[in-house]
């Protein structure tokens, strides 16, 4: 079948439209040194909700701690969380260590300032004990609620649970967030007497997160994959990466789940993709037919070969 020069120019428009958007949306995550996808995998719901939430980061070990339901008394999961939190303390001061030697006085030094930012850890959870003592409640009632059958039954049952869940994740995120900012303080005590270029040597010892990594890793790929959809290269390739990366997006918010957000855009880009893969695109309108006018053709262009009319 013979396409038209409109269906040409049509479907080469769509797929510089999604490449431009896919390209500036990239970028506009690499440019924001506070963009995260924590709030996007914070909000998944459906049965892929716990893995997308799994590589949250975490001050301590809050989920095996305060965050879950295991029975323990409050003093017992509050303790547990402290000593979790100081541990990456004592393994970020080793790691420090490594990166920068210290002599006696100074480790007698850092090891003071982790003992004052202990104690300031045990006076901010004393403070928020009341607080701490309903959320454990709140842990167990919410596993009570994901163990019964109408959780996964009927979707007000559904819908609720998703809101306990993310009620109770906020206030989770806003105490470590406290925490986090005790272990802050403490770095800038042990940067204090550190020389410019020690320090410099320094950052690379807590490293980045692996939430840090995969959005770096999710913000390039939409860059790389929107370029390469305006200029026509590789085409097929970059819009099926495109297909994967949107279906990700909306196996967060299955629309069968009560409480799941919309992905209608999501969807209609995810078709428009479809089609630019399946369709000789690329090899009409963009740098692809310049590739296959060097390279020869295809091994493969008998598995998408079309009659012609």
């Amino acid at each position: 079948m013979r396409s038209t020069l409109l269906a040409v120019a049509a479907l080469a428009f769509l797929r510089i439209v999604v490449g431009m958007h896919f390209f500036l949306e990239g970028l506009s995550h690499l440019r924001d040194p506070d963009w995260s996808s924590a709030g996007f995998r914070k909000a998944a719901v459906g049965p892929l909700a716990d893995s997308f939430r799994a590589a949250l980061p975490e001050t301590g070990d809050w989920s095996g701690t305060l965050g879950s339901a295991d029975g323990r008394s409050l003093a017992d999961a509050a303790s547990a969380w402290k000593t979790s939190v100081v541990t990456g303390w004592r393994r970020l001061l080793a790691d420090r260590e490594k990166l920068v030697p210290l002599d006696a006085a100074g480790r007698g030094e850092a090891e003071r300032r982790l003992e004052e930012a202990a104690r300031e850890l045990d006076a901010f959870v004393a403070g928020i004990d009341g607080e701490l003592a309903e959320y454990r409640l709140q842990v167990d009632r919410l596993a009570g609620m994901e163990r019964s059958p109408t959780a996964r039954e009927v979707p007000f049952a559904r819908e609720r649970v998703a809101k306990k869940r993310r009620e109770l994740g906020g206030q989770a995120a806003a105490w470590m967030k406290d925490a986090a900012a005790i272990g802050e303080k403490l770095q800038a005590d042990w940067n204090e007497p550190r020389s410019a270029a020690e320090r410099l040597r320094l950052e690379g010892a807590s490293g980045p997160s692996a939430l840090w990594k995969a959005d770096r890793f999710v913000s390039w790929s939409l860059v790389t994959i929107g370029a390469c959809l305006v200029l026509g290269l590789l085409v097929k390739f970059n819009a099926m990466g495109g297909v994967l990366f949107l279906a990700s997006v909306i196996a967060t918010q299955p629309f069968w789940v009560a409480g799941a957000q919309p992905t209608y855009n999501q969807w209609v880009e995810l078709a428009a993709l479809l089609a630019l893969a399946s369709l000789p695109t690329g090899g009409w309108s963009g740098l692809d037919f310049f590739l296959g006018k060097a390279l020869g053709p295809c091994p493969l262009s008998g598995c998408c070969r079309t009659d012609t009319a």
